[in-house]
C-alpha cells in the first residue's frame, strides 16, 4: 500500500503532519526519520512529541549529544538521535529494543543502526524542494503502522477540503469499537471528527452470519447520520453534522460540550441521572419509524433501516458471557451448560417481545450523555452515542443507565432512576409498570451478562486490560437483577455454571 509524498510549503505544514502522525501512534511503533541535515528531522520530531503531550509550548530538545530523549505520558515515546554513533552495536547499550517494548520510538539518522531496528519500522525520507520546502516520502506504507499513517492523511485532506488548512487535531475519548475520536479546532470553533471506516466481517459465527451482522452493529457511519437526523428532526440534541464521507468513514460533527451526569469524583449526580431518566420517557412515548433518509455528502438521498432488537440478536449478545466470562471465572462449559444457556436466553428474549418497543440507542450512560447546563429540557441532554440504535425493548436503555457500567451506581439510585421514569410513564395509555418492570429485569439482566463477556473479551483478545477493573461492579449489577422471578432459571445456571453464586456477587 503506497503513501504519496507529500509537499510541506512551510513550518506550518510540517507541524501539521507531525500532528497527523501523533494521532494514530500506538505502543510498538517505531518512526525512522532519513535526511540530510537542516532537512527538518528534529522539526517534525518536536512537533509530533509537543502533540502528543497536547502541549505547543513543551520543550523538546534535539537529543543530538544526549542521543535518546525521553518523555512520559499516556504513550511514553523516546526520540533517539544517532548521529554520532560509533558502532550499530551501541544501539543495545542506549535501550532501543526497550523503549519500542515500553512506549513509541522516534529515530533520526536510523542507518547507524543497522540491524538493529524493527522490521515493522516506518521509514520517513525528508528532502528540501528547489523553492525551500519539504518533500516526505515514505518507503514500508505496507505496515499496520504505515496502513494508520495513510489513514491519518486521508483525514487531514478530509478537513482541508471540509473545514480549512490548518486543523489542529488531538486526541479526544476513546471507545471500545474500533471507532475513533479527535478534537479539530480551527478560528476558535472546536468540533470531533469520527474516524469509523467500514471494517471486514468477522468468521460466521451462527446461520453463516458473523456477529456484527447478527447484533446489528453499525458496519459504516450511514446509521449515525439516519439516527442523528432522526433525532434532531424530533427536537433531541444530537451533535449536527458538518461534514461526512460515507465512503470514507469519516465525519465531523459538533462538539456538544463537556457537562456530564457525574462529578470530577466520578460519582453519579442523582438529579441529573434522573433527568436523564425522563428523556427517555419523553422518547419512550412517540412512534418511530422503522425506515428514515440519510442524505449523502452529494446530495444524493438513500433510505436506511432501523433493525430490530430480535431474539437472535439479544442472545447472541448475552453468549459472550458463555463464551468469555464463564470460560476465565467458571471453569470452562461444557456443550449441554452452554446449550442450555442459549436456551434461556431465548426463552428470556421471547418473554420481552410481548412488551413495548422504542427506539433503543443502546449505549445510554455517563460516557454518552452530555449535560448542557443552560439548555431546556431535552435538549439539556446531549445523546452522542446511538449508531447501534435498534427498534426493541425501550427497558433496555433505562438499564444501560440506571445500572451504569462505569459508575457505582447505588440501589437507591437506581431505584429513583426507574421511579423517574415510571412516573413520567404512568400518564401514558398502554403502559404497564408490571411488563416494564419485568423487561428492565430481563435486558438489565442481558446487558449486565453480555458487558462480562466483552470485557474479558477485550482484555484477553484485544489486549485492553483496562475495562477489567468495572467487572466488580457489573456481576453486581447481576445480582440485583437476578432476584427477579422471571430470571430464576438463569440465577440457577450462575450459580452452576459460572461463579457467580449469592457470595462470590456480593463480594466481587
Amino acid at each position: 500500500m503506497v503513501i504519496d509524498p507529500l509537499i510541506l510549503p512551510d513550518e506550518a505544514a510540517t507541524e501539521r503532519l507531525g500532528e497527523d502522525i501523533a494521532k494514530i501512534l500506538r505502543r510498538g511503533d517505531t518512526l525512522c526519520l532519513h535526511g540530510d541535515l537542516g532537512t527538518g528531522k528534529s522539526s517534525l520530531a518536536r512537533a509530533l512529541i509537543r502533540a502528543l503531550a497536547d502541549n505547543d509550548n513543551l520543550e523538546v530538545p534535539s537529543p543530538t549529544y544526549t542521543l535518546c530523549q525521553s518523555y512520559d505520558g499516556d504513550l511514553p515515546v523516546s526520540h533517539f538521535d544517532l548521529y554520532r554513533l560509533a558502532s550499530e552495536d551501541e544501539v543495545l547499550e542506549l535501550g532501543l529494543e526497550e523503549a519500542v517494548e515500553q512506549g513509541a520510538v522516534i529515530v533520526e539518522w536510523p542507518e547507524r543502526a543497522g540491524s538493529h531496528l524493527p522490521n515493522d519500522a516506518l521509514h520517513l525520507y525528508l528532502g528540501i524542494t528547489p523553492d525551500g520546502g519539504r518533500e516526505v516520502r515514505f518507503l514500508q506504507a505496507e505496515t499496520a503502522f504505515g496502513q494508520r499513517v495513510r489513514r491519518s492523511l486521508a483525514i487531514r485532506a478530509f478537513l482541508d477540503r471540509n473545514w480549512g488548512h490548518g486543523v489542529v487535531r488531538r486526541r479526544f475519548q476513546g471507545d471500545a469499537s474500533a471507532r475513533r475520536y479527535e478534537t479539530a479546532r480551527l478560528g476558535g470553533a472546536t468540533h470531533v471528527l469520527m474516524d469509523a471506516p467500514r471494517l471486514p466481517d468477522g468468521p460466521a459465527i451462527r446461520d453463516g452470519k458473523p456477529y456484527s451482522q447478527i447484533v446489528h452493529l453499525a458496519e459504516d457511519v450511514t446509521p449515525f447520520v439516519a439516527i442523528s437526523e432522526l433525532l434532531e428532526a424530533r427536537g433531541y440534541a444530537s451533535p449536527p453534522i458538518h461534514a461526512k464521507s460515507l465512503s470514507e468513514g469519516l465525519l465531523l460533527i459538533g462538539h456538544l460540550g463537556d457537562g456530564k451526569i457525574i462529578d470530577a469524583s466520578r460519582m453519579p449526580i442523582a438529579e441529573r441521572y434522573c433527568a436523564s431518566a425522563a428523556l427517555l420517557a419523553e422518547m419512550h412515548r412517540q412512534v418511530w419509524p422503522d425506515t428514515v433518509s440519510v442524505s449523502g455528502e452529494a446530495g444524493e438521498t438513500r433510505q436506511y433501516t432501523i433493525e430490530r432488537y430480535d431474539r437472535d440478536a439479544i442472545s447472541t449478545e448475552a453468549s459472550l458471557f458463555a463464551d468469555w466470562y464463564a470460560p476465565r471465572f467458571g471453569g470452562g462449559l461444557s456443550h449441554a451448560a452452554r446449550s442450555a444457556f442459549l436456551k434461556i436466553w431465548d426463552n428470556l428474549a421471547d418473554i420481552v417481545s410481548t412488551g413495548e418497543t422504542s427506539l433503543v440507542l443502546r449505549d445510554y450512560h455517563s460516557p454518552n450523555i452530555i449535560w448542557r447546563e443552560n439548555e431546556p429540557f431535552p435538549a439539556r441532554i446531549g445523546l452522542i452515542d446511538f449508531q447501534d440504535a435498534l427498534i426493541g425493548p425501550g427497558a433496555y436503555d433505562v438499564a444501560s443507565l440506571a445500572q451504569d457500567a462505569r459508575v457505582d451506581i447505588s440501589p437507591t439510585l437506581e431505584t429513583a432512576v426507574v421511579d423517574t421514569y415510571l412516573a413520567a410513564r404512568s400518564r401514558d395509555d398502554g403502559f404497564n409498570a408490571e411488563t416494564f418492570r419485568r423487561d428492565y429485569a430481563i435486558m438489565a439482566a442481558q446487558r449486565a451478562t453480555k458487558i462480562l463477556g466483552i470485557f474479558v473479551r477485550l482484555d484477553e483478545r484485544d489486549g485492553k486490560p483496562g475495562y477489567l477493573v468495572h467487572l466488580p461492579r457489573v456481576r453486581n449489577y447481576l445480582h440485583r437483577n437476578l432476584a427477579h422471578p422471571v430470571l430464576a432459571e438463569y440465577r440457577e445456571w450462575c450459580a452452576a455454571h459460572a461463579g457467580l453464586d449469592r457470595q462470590e456477587m456480593d463480594h466481587g
